[in-house]
């Protein structure tokens, strides 16, 4: 069986024209409990910044909206909130919302046919591992259509784990792609040559280490994102109490030594971080404005309540020239245990 690469598929930048992205909404009261209220007004919020309604005429400007449901009064529930944004409903079993893992990642040929790859999802090394999770990228698949080019890979990877230029090059960190508990049998080579064969890539950049207490054991989306071909963005320490200080300045220094697969030295812009941030039992929490999502027409960047919080969304708008770039309240889905990037999955504009 061919690889996406070897079929001529690569993954595009997350700059690149959307037709739709996917999403599930927060309905499990048992994983929520009591904070559930909150983060789905938290995940409106982000879908009203995707969907960027015209403040005139009230109709979305930006992308369509895919939105998982699990139940017909969750439905109903989610209908209510976001049906006035053109979302689409689709029934489904899920663990989580945290679709940039278990979803599929969207892919696109020279002639703009749409494709996709699914990954094995293990629960982010077997840490948190719920019923409806493991085949749900095989489901969204099939709900996209058999127009779509489906690849399925023996790998274990997560959607997050992987950042893309779109010409070629893609993130990643050790201490995730490298984790015992994600391929233990597969050395560094042998997971370079999967991500360019999945990916449709020539270059693996590799950084260390994620921030502290982040279950994903290191993700690259809350640490450094492309947001133009040769330009990165990564967050500076802020505060003089920032748990991740060591950690920024060492990503800051390993991008700015970094080649892309087209020869090009890397940019790096910094944005502040949102410094300590902690949950109600003070526990510090892997906060990140870096988990911004770029959609058609906004860039939606997650705030947590901190000083930093205006200075990261101005500091984004230079990068965005053509786009909105807005700041919302993700502190309750960060207490789930991620931020916008990581429950949203883009789905790229194909040709008709």
């Amino acid at each position: 069986m061919k690889t996406p690469h070897e079929a001529g598929f690569q993954q595009p930048a997350e700059w690149a024209r959307h037709e739709a992205v996917w999403l599930a909404w927060p309905s499990d009261e048992t994983l929520w409990e009591e904070s559930l209220g909150a983060a789905q007004r938290e995940f409106v919020g982000l879908c009203d910044g995707i969907a960027d309604p015209d403040p005139q005429t009230g109709s979305p400007r930006g992308e369509r909206l895919e939105i998982l449901v699990r139940t017909e009064k969750d439905e109903r529930d989610a209908r209510a909130a976001l049906g006035h944004l053109g979302a689409r409903f689709h029934r489904q079993a899920y663990g989580d919302i945290w679709l940039r893992d278990t979803a599929p990642v969207f892919l696109l040929d020279r002639s703009l046919r749409l494709g996709s790859v699914r990954f094995v999802f293990n629960g982010w090394g077997g840490k948190y591992e719920l019923e409806g999770d493991p085949d749900l990228a095989q489901r969204v698949q099939a709900i996209v259509g058999d127009e779509v080019h489906p690849f399925a890979l023996d790998f274990v990877c997560e959607g997050g784990a992987i950042e893309v230029d779109g010409e070629g090059t893609v993130l990643t960190t050790e201490q995730c792609m490298l984790n015992r508990n994600r391929n233990p049998k597969l050395d560094r080579a042998a997971i370079e040559r999967v991500l360019e064969g999945a990916l449709g890539v020539r270059r693996v950049l590799w950084l260390k280490n994620g921030l502290l207490n982040d279950h994903t054991d290191g993700h690259v989306d809350t640490l450094a994102r492309f947001v133009a071909p040769g330009v990165v963005v990564c967050m500076a320490p802020s505060g003089d109490d920032d748990p991740n200080a060591a950690v920024l300045e060492e990503i800051a220094r390993d991008l700015a030594s970094m080649v892309d697969a087209k020869g090009r030295k890397l940019q790096v812009v910094r944005m502040p971080s949102p410094g300590r941030v902690v949950d109600d039992d003070g526990e510090i929490m892997p906060a990140s404005y870096a988990n911004f999502y770029v959609g058609n027409t906004s860039v939606v960047v997650p705030t947590y309540g901190t000083p930093w919080d205006e200075a990261a969304v101005r500091a984004l708008e230079p990068l965005f020239p053509e786009h909105r770039v807005v700041g919302r309240m993700s502190k309750t889905i960060l207490e789930g245990g991620g931020a916008f990037h990581c429950i949203t999955q883009q789905q790229p504009e194909r040709s008709r």
